[in-house]
């Protein structure tokens, strides 16, 4: 099926990757990138039809951000992030998606899932006040999807849920002053005392059971595969599409260097220099065949209406967080191959090294987790994990 959303954004590959140094300089993706890629439909991929949505399959979503982040990592990473809402959203009481969309079905909404709010019920709903970290693209967003724990009647944590917030009610405390993914903008939210009614709560234990109200009026199988497949690879495909950025740098470089030798000297004729590049191209077509995989087949089980086996589930977890992996490796190899080239700043391998890196660390690309749930699968133990 073609992709006709990654056709438009390899229009803007070029200004995108020229306003790069910017992005990383200014703290924030430019607001003329995410009125383009808003143009080009990147945020609607995952939205549902109803609200003007395309209902893509998140392959061709993730295709769609590597491209970006070839170009520009922090791009990458804020489209990934404020592309995946619209599928949460969907999830959500038709009544909440019909306040975020009503007047304008290109209202965008970024997060922070720690809960590092609390909680008081209410009638009606919720009182919410506290700090949330990290919400990437959050100067872009109209509304903020933020991680709590539900209280029971004796006060204690029972539930964790994700609320949605207007930006009314909340304040952005400009704190993103970090080495990698500059251009992220993950700047702090603060609220106090806000009212959360009940319709903008959802409940982590619906989530993982792949049960939401909003399926009722958007029953796409897309909105029926597991939140922490297609969130733990929106974080993953930026980072893939890093690695793939300073691949085709490094090779124009090489290549540029090769036509410019003279004399029958060709300075880039060194066989552990085509070695590992080869290593890095094989990394990096591993970490998108793996996803391609996983999301695919986790897909056509919920089109034939059947339950995804916990061992598709598991396995998507363990190579999404070895495509992480393996992204670091590509880069980490494509950096060594550039020498004294790669630290000289700036450049794309420089920038597209450090991004990666700060990718990585992630709480979702956590490997060992990941990894130990996967084997305890295998061995026919009991895995509770939200995020499977």
């Amino acid at each position: 099926m073609t992709n006709k959303v990654l056709d438009r954004v390899r229009d803007l590959l070029p200004a995108i990757r020229e306003r790069a140094a910017d992005t990383d300089a200014q703290r924030r993706v430019p607001v003329q990138s995410i009125r383009e890629l808003t143009e080009a439909g990147v945020f609607r991929m995952l939205q549902p039809a109803r609200f003007g949505g395309d209902e893509s399959s998140p392959v061709a979503f993730y295709e769609v951000i590597r491209t970006i982040a070839s170009a520009c990592p922090s791009t990458g990473w804020v489209s990934s992030v404020l592309g995946v809402h619209p599928w949460q959203l969907a999830l959500f009481p038709l009544e909440a998606q019909e306040e975020v969309w009503g007047a304008d079905s290109d209202t965008l909404i970024s997060s922070s899932y720690a809960p590092t709010g609390i909680l008081t019920p209410v009638e009606g709903g919720y009182e919410v006040s506290g700090r949330w970290s990290f919400s990437s693209g959050c100067d872009h967003a109209q509304w903020a999807f933020l991680g709590a724990l539900a209280p029971d009647e004796n006060g204690r944590p029972s539930d964790y849920l994700t609320i949605l917030v207007p930006r009314a009610d909340y304040v952005v405390d400009d704190v993103w002053h970090v080495v990698g993914l500059s251009g992220t903008g993950s700047n702090d939210i603060v609220i106090e005392k806000a009212f959360v009614p009940h319709h903008r709560a959802y409940s982590a234990t619906e989530q993982s059971q792949l049960r939401g109200p909003g399926q009722e009026a958007n029953p796409a199988a897309l909105y029926k595969i597991p939140f922490a497949g297609v969130f733990s690879n929106t974080i993953t495909a930026p980072i893939i599409g890093a690695a793939q950025g300073a691949y085709e740098a490094h090779i124009e470089r090489m290549r540029e260097r090769v036509r410019l030798s003279y004399g029958g000297q060709k300075v880039a004729e060194d066989a552990f220099a085509h070695v590992r590049v080869a290593r890095a191209a094989s990394e990096i077509d591993a970490a998108i065949l793996q996803m391609e995989r996983n999301i695919s087949e986790q897909l056509r089980y919920a089109e034939a209406g059947e339950p995804i086996p916990d061992e598709v589930r598991l396995r998507t977890r363990r190579d999404q967080v070895r495509g992480t992996e393996r992204a670091i490796q590509a880069i980490e190899l494509l950096f060594d191959n550039s020498g004294g080239h790669s630290i000289r700043k700036p450049n794309a391998i420089e920038r597209h090294w450090r991004d990666a890196h700060a990718g990585s660390v992630h709480v979702i690309n956590d490997v060992e987790r990941a990894l130990a749930m996967f084997g305890r699968g295998e061995f026919g133990l009991t895995v509770e994990d939200r995020m499977v």
